[in-house]
């Protein structure tokens, strides 16, 4: 390897270190609170971050788009992996209906509503979660799915459009039945 060559790398590499994405420990909350076991990507963005209502020991990984604009609640725990949109608005039907004259929110067609991750639910990979839908806690949404409506508790919810395939508490009761000492600690949140 030539002098270039090496030089060349750790450029590369010093580039690659300041850019790549990179999880932030801690979280200011845009009422000013200060969540510090939240953690959220780097390369997440947050729209309308002043709407929205985030708890503490969340875990939001690489490449997400969390729109708040029209009120966006992550409870407690909730784990979001990497390449999650979360919508609280649609324009899609209004701009084909408009076409060129499409003017904006107040427009035939716009579709809007706030979004509610409950505690301690889990969002796959590559999932669309779309405006005005409820999530309970305790759920699972298995990757690649697109979730619209209300979603019980303790719910896996899988597919496009996405169903109710499972329970979550089926899963976790063999491991409770494994580790009885945990049945406290996972009761202080799944009652």
């Amino acid at each position: 390897m030539t002098i270039y060559s090496k030089i060349k790398n750790k450029i590369a590499l010093l580039f690659s270190s300041l850019y790549s994405p990179r999880m932030k420990n801690g979280f200011s909350r845009g009422d000013g609170i200060y969540l510090p076991s939240t953690r959220i990507s780097t390369s997440t963005f947050i729209e309308s971050p002043e709407k929205l209502i985030i708890e503490n020991n969340v875990f939001i990984g690489h490449f997400n788009f969390l729109d708040a604009s029209n009120g966006l609640t992550i409870e407690e725990g909730c784990q979001i992996t990497n390449y999650v949109s979360v919508l609280t608005h649609s324009s899609h039907i209004s701009i084909r209906l408009y076409g060129k004259n499409y003017g904006g929110a107040d427009m035939v067609g716009y579709q809007k509503g706030n979004v509610r991750i409950g505690k301690y639910s889990f969002i796959g990979p590559h999932s669309v979660i779309a405006h005005g839908t409820n999530i309970g806690k305790g759920c699972i949404v298995s990757a690649y799915s697109f979730v619209k409506g209300d979603f019980p508790d303790f719910s896996i919810i899988s597919g496009n459009p996405a169903i109710v395939t499972g329970n979550t508490r089926e899963l976790d009761q063999k491991y409770l039945t494994q580790h009885p000492e945990l049945k406290s600690v996972y009761n202080e949140w799944a009652q």
